[in-house]
């Protein structure tokens, strides 16, 4: 059993590129990738990688696992582009834009353009949006402030006019619906 290892074993986002040949006769041979490299750099790892290939002529490889893509799937045949792309838009994003990037199914450019023309901000709770909303709108005459049901307000708003993407306990990203 061999494993090949580069010294990007401790990047923040990075696959495991595994040797298929090697894999079907029953050895662990791979290499771990930090994901957010240039894509020509990655491509020569796992060519490297292959040519050292405890079997002899290897050409096919998977991606057997993978880490820091906060919860965004990677498929075991996608292709290396698709991977690259994704890994900078996390490294960019981070924890949101990968959840970003499972709710409109991996679509880079929806995902880009939500981030950048219809995000809000954190909130804790989509009360605390609509509060904002509100208040950013002008002053509310201190008499009236207390009839306002921000909780209902922003139940309202999220059936109609946006959507949530929730990060941790009480954080939560608001997006528009557009």
């Amino acid at each position: 059993m061999t494993i090949l290892e580069t010294s990007t074993q401790n990047a923040d986002i990075k696959i495991y590129v595994a040797d298929l040949a090697a894999y079907n006769a029953g050895h662990l041979h791979g290499v771990w990738i930090d994901a957010t490299e240039d894509l020509g750099d990655m491509q020569n790892q796992i060519n490297a990688m292959l040519k050292k290939s405890p079997v002899g002529f290897a050409e096919e490889y998977a991606v057997h696992d993978y880490d820091g893509f906060e919860g965004c799937s990677l498929y075991e045949y996608e292709d290396i582009e698709s991977i690259h792309n994704k890994a900078l838009f996390i490294e960019e994003y981070g924890e949101v834009g990968a959840r970003l990037l499972a709710h409109v199914a991996d679509n880079i450019d929806e995902a880009t353009r939500l981030m950048e023309d219809a995000y809000h901000g954190e909130f804790k709770s989509v009360a605390d949006y609509a509060q904002d909303l509100t208040e950013s709108c002008g002053d509310i005459p201190e008499h009236l402030a207390f009839y306002i049901d921000y909780e209902r307000m922003g139940r309202d708003i999220e059936i109609n006019d946006i959507f949530t993407i929730e990060t941790a306990h009480d954080e939560i990203h608001i997006f528009s619906n557009s």
